[in-house]
Formats: structure tokens, sequence, C-alpha cells
């Protein structure tokens, strides 16, 4: 891997296969699939517990193989598409609602004078921020958004005698802990929970003690690098990149935080609040959640100051910008469809279910967490990987014994750390460009962070087994 510059002259720039293309192959041989992979199934039974149907695991048998046609590859995008219409809407809704807030200019100003208050404190800003950050993350599903942020961070870290490096670590190391240890981000637990039938955002709790946990072990990682570089600036691993393009990165005039400001940033945590209490205690679910949020956005346009156009002008943006996402869920869904009508879904289970059986079900959780790990660096989307893993990974629990929880457990686990470290991030690239370093600098420096980080997922594995995680 090379750097901004080096690119530049050799002509030679690296790109990650688009998502849609890898999608694109992922159906094509699903359909491919449907002619070779023999077609099996088990028989569903219903728990008087869980009063749902599960797989009976003794009754797997092969049946005549029912391959689908050409044309029906072409139509399992729009099938996908309706499949998954409910998480499409709210994402849409989603989407809208943070541009509505970012329209306003509130994000902006809150974060800009939190930053700015530590003046004096440099050490304690990284703390600070990154606990903001990470809440974004585990609590709204925030990752392409910090991107905004990311030139302000990086002229913040430079100017308190820190390194370029430093600010890309406080941005996207805080994501992937509030991704881990998510309390109600939509994106993957919201929509895993869902496929798997267990209640919206239950099993906060061991959620919310993997958040400490994964803030605890990561703040101080980044806090010790940057503290060594502000003491010897030498060791900086970016020193080069920072003094050719970063040297005279000045923070700008830090924008005054208005009554409007402050009433925008409240409705928001208090819109995050009511969905929490109303999923615990009133059993919200999609269309509830969906409700508050687009109240929210409207609220905040208004109180933010936008006119009516603007609000809507804002509203479309946030859903375009979510157009990319659920048309990868779309596809997965396609992928997945393909599979359930071919009969082949079953048979690619009991595969699963045959490498992991035999193991103690702690292995066997912790294969999980490795699977999806290695899934997600061709799959980065959350919900895109949840749309086409889970609906595999819920059944193959029910089989080796382990509740579906603890899949989902492993499924956001596996979706949050590779999302920074795979080259195939385009979000994390593009923040290394926005910096002038290279990728490879990145992984190198990233590398001892994340062994910790899978040594955390496998201890918390350990316990969601020996827990029973649940509901189920």
């Amino acid at each position: 891997l090379v750097t901004m510059a080096e690119e530049k002259k050799s002509g030679f720039r690296l790109h990650a296969l688009n998502p849609m293309v890898l999608l694109g192959i992922i159906m094509f041989l699903a359909f491919l699939a449907s002619y070779i992979v023999p077609a099996g199934e088990y028989s569903r039974v219903l728990n008087p517990v869980l009063n749902k149907e599960v797989v009976d695991p003794a009754t797997f048998h092969y049946i005549q193989q029912q391959p689908v046609s050409p044309f029906y590859l072409f139509q399992s995008l729009t099938l996908g598409l309706q499949n998954a219409a409910e998480i499409i809407s709210f994402l849409f809704i989603i989407g809208g609602m943070f541009a509505i807030m970012d329209a306003t200019g509130a994000i902006n100003a809150g974060l800009s004078n939190v930053v700015e208050k530590m003046k004096g404190r440099e050490l304690l800003m990284i703390p600070v921020v990154m606990v903001l950050f990470s809440l974004l993350s585990a609590f709204a599903g925030c990752f392409e958004e910090f991107l905004a942020f990311t030139p302000l961070v990086i002229g913040v870290s430079v100017a308190m005698g820190f390194d370029s490096l430093t600010a890309i670590a406080i941005v996207f190391c805080a994501a992937p802990v509030g991704y881990a240890g998510a309390m109600t981000n939509p994106f993957t637990v919201g929509v895993a929970q869902g496929i798997c039938g267990l209640p919206m955002f239950s099993g906060m709790g061991l959620r919310a003690v993997l958040f400490v946990v994964m803030n605890i072990v990561t703040i101080p990682y980044v806090m010790w690098y940057a503290n060594k570089v502000r003491k010897n600036p030498e060791l900086s691993t970016v020193r080069e990149e920072d003094l050719l393009y970063n040297s005279h990165l000045k923070l700008q005039e830090t924008p005054v935080i208005t009554l409007r400001h402050k009433l925008v940033l409240v409705l928001f945590v208090a819109t995050i609040a009511t969905v929490v209490l109303g999923v615990l205690k009133f059993d919200f679910y999609i269309n509830e959640m969906a409700g508050l949020f687009l109240l929210c956005g409207i609220l905040a346009g208004i109180i933010g100051g936008l006119s009516s156009g603007e609000i809507a002008d804002a509203f479309l943006a946030g859903c375009s910008n979510m157009l990319f996402a659920n048309l990868v869920i779309g596809m997965c869904n396609g992928a997945v469809l393909i599979m359930q009508n071919a009969h082949i879904m079953d048979t690619v289970i009991h595969y699963m279910a045959s490498m992991l059986n035999g193991l103690p079900p702690t292995l066997s959780a912790c294969g999980m967490f490795i699977v999806q790990d290695l899934f997600n660096v061709l799959v980065p989307s959350g919900s895109g990987k949840a749309a086409i893993t889970m609906p595999l990974f819920a059944p193959l629990a029910d089989l080796i014994g382990v509740t579906r929880q603890t899949a989902v457990l492993a499924f956001q686990m596996g979706d949050a750390f590779t999302n920074v470290f795979a080259p195939t991030s385009g979000e994390v690239v593009a923040a290394c460009a926005m910096a002038h370093i290279s990728f490879g600098k990145w992984f190198r420096w990233l590398a001892p962070l994340f062994a910790i980080w899978c040594v955390v997922a496998m201890v918390f594995m350990v316990i969601a087994v020996q827990i029973h995680y649940g509901p189920f």
C-alpha cells in the first residue's frame, strides 16, 4: 500500500470491488448453486416455550433438486427489495432524520464546542470525543457520518500536538466500539434481531457491559500513542506526512452553539431515550421507532429554523444517502430467496452445522464470530451482511445449542472490527486519504488493538454461552 502522493506519481490506485458488484456475483453463485448443491430441508416444529417454529436438528433429508430458472435470477432483486420493505423504509426515515439534524448545524456546533472546551486538557479531549462518537454508533448506528468530522478532528489533533493518525484513531476506533457494544443500532442489532425473531433491542444489558469494556481497552491505547507523540513528535509513524501536508492546520473558528442548536440536541437525546423506553416497556418495533425518528427530524428542522422546503430537501438528501445501503439489502435478500426457493438453504445450514457439531457450544459460538469477521471483509455493510448471514445463523444456533441472541452478538462484533481493519472499508480509506497517510500505516498501527478486540470478543462469546444469553 502506498500514500496518495505516491499513487499519483506511479499512476497506481487501489480500488476495492464495488459491494453491489460483489453481491451481484453472490446472487449469480447462489443461482449456480441451485443446480449444484443438493436440495434438502429440515422439518420445523413449534417450540411451546418460545411459541415459534424452530429447526428440528434430527430431521434433515434430501429432496428432489429444484433449481431456479435464469429469469428468476433477474426477478430476485425486486423480490428481495419487497421482502425487506419494512427494514428499507425504516432506514430511509433514519437517513432523512439525520440529514435534517445535520442541516440545522446543531451536530457540528455541539462537537466543535466540546473540542474547544478541552484546550489545556488536551489528552482529556480523546476520551470525551471517543465516548461521544461511540455513543452515536451504539445508539444510532453512525459510521459514514463521521467522515464529515474527520477534517475537524485532524486539525484539532495536530494543533494539540498529536498527529493525524491519532485523529483517525479517535474517530474510527470509537465507531467499532459503538458497533460492537451497540444498544439500539438499527442497522446491525435491529436488523439482525428482526431476522432472528428476537424482541427488538433485547439483551441490552450484556451489550452495555461490552460497550464499557471496549471503551476501557480502546481509549487508553489511543491516549498512550497520542501522549507518546506529543512528548516526542519524532516517534509519530506519520511524521513525514504531517510535516508535508498537515503542519499548518489550525482550528477554524468554533461555531457559536445557539439556543436552537441546544434544543435540537436535547430533542435528539430525548428521542433516543423515548425509543429505549418504548422498546423496553411498550414493545415498540420498527413502525413505532420510525414514527419517533420522523417526528424528531421534523421538529429538529422547525426548531433549527429551517423552512418547510429546506426540511423536505434535507430529508430527501438523507434518503438518497441510504439508497445504496437499501439496494444492498435488497440484493442480499435476493440471494437468500434464490437459495430458499431452490431448497438449498437448509443444506448449507446442515453442512455448517456439521462443521461445528461435536464442538463444545463455547467453541461453536467463537467459530460464529470468526466466520462473521471474515465474511465482513467481503460485505462491509452491516445491514446487508445481516440480511445474508442471519437467516443461516439463526437456525444454526438452534442446531448447535446456543441462543439466537448469542448468534446476533457474534454478528455485531464480527461486523464491528473488520469495518476499520480491512481495505474494503471505503470510509476508513477515505479518512486516511484526508490525512494523506497510507492505509498500510493505519493497518500496522491498528493491528495490536485489533488483536485485543478479538480477545474481548471471544471472552464475551463464552460469557453469552454460559449465561444462556437470551431471551432465546
